[in-house]
């Protein structure tokens, strides 16, 4: 088994812990504890770099290798995530459609809350049926803060 290294990047709100391999991210979770990383691993020196330019509002979709580990289903809900635009959002309910699986919104809803790649995959971008936000892993001021992030630069060429 390939070795997992681990970074940490200073985000505009808070630290976001990185793991990864030579098969791609494995993981980026938002932290409460103030750790520097002195050396970013060769694998996620391009994540570095791609949350960089999220975070500035250049990059609007990553590119990255994931190392993605789940059930089918639970891919399958990950993979609908990544097709949801950048600044824009979209309930439980319309990725259960999305998968075909219009009864599974309580299990999108837990794929949602077992998604280790946080920004990458983004389901921060998904919201209750109502409009309100829903839980969110790194807080909800921070799924706040990039809703309003991605809103800010949607337009920005």
């Amino acid at each position: 088994m390939d070795k997992i290294y681990t970074s940490y990047y200073k985000s505009p709100i808070g630290t976001i812990e990185l793991k990864g391999n030579n098969d791609g991210v494995i993981s980026l979770y938002f932290i409460e504890e103030d750790v520097t990383s002195f050396e970013t691993p060769n694998c996620l020196v391009e994540c570095v770099n791609q949350l960089d330019e999220y975070f500035k509002g250049v990059r609007k979709n990553f590119s990255l290798k994931l190392n993605i580990s789940g059930t089918e289903f639970r891919k399958k809900v990950w993979n609908k995530l990544q097709d949801i635009p950048y600044g824009e959002t979209c309930s439980y309910l319309d990725i259960a459609k999305a998968i075909e699986n219009e009864k599974a919104v309580r299990a999108v809803g837990g794929a949602n809350h077992n998604n280790k790649i946080s920004i990458i995959i983004p389901c921060h971008r998904v919201i209750g049926s109502s409009g309100n936000l829903t839980g969110y892993g790194g807080g909800l001021w921070r799924k706040d803060w990039l809703l309003k992030h991605e809103k800010k630069f949607k337009d920005v060429k």
